[in-house]
């Protein structure tokens, strides 16, 4: 599932895109597929979690330092196991300093929201 254009802040756009996954294979795969797309490729960060359901975490930051580790503590509060979460974000000139973080927490929560029955 793919939610384009969640928020801009200060010139950066934010997308969030998600799917099931049973492991590292199938994130790396979800990741490719998704730069596939050229808008998603030339992203300036695809930032992204999962956490499995052996409780093993999994994250990449792609350049925004931290985002990752804020996805996967979301993943964890709300116990969605097997699924990937990806924040990109296109940079619009202005750094956002800790505003960033609130900024994919808000990616996060669109999804999270989109994917509840």
């Amino acid at each position: 599932m793919q939610i384009a254009n969640v928020l801009n802040d200060r010139g950066s756009k934010y997308a969030v895109s998600g799917g099931p996954v049973a492991g590292r294979g199938e994130v790396d795969a979800f990741l490719k597929a998704l730069k596939r797309d050229k808008k998603f490729a030339k992203a300036t960060h695809n930032t992204w979690a999962a956490l499995m359901s052996d409780g093993t975490p999994l994250k990449g930051d792609d350049g925004e330092s931290g985002a990752g580790m804020v996805i996967l503590r979301m993943l964890e509060r709300e116990g969605l196991t097997d699924h990937v979460i990806v924040v990109t974000r296109w940079y619009g000139g202005v750094k956002l300093g800790g505003d960033r973080f609130r900024r994919v927490q808000d990616c996060v929560r669109a999804y999270l929201e989109a994917l509840a029955p």
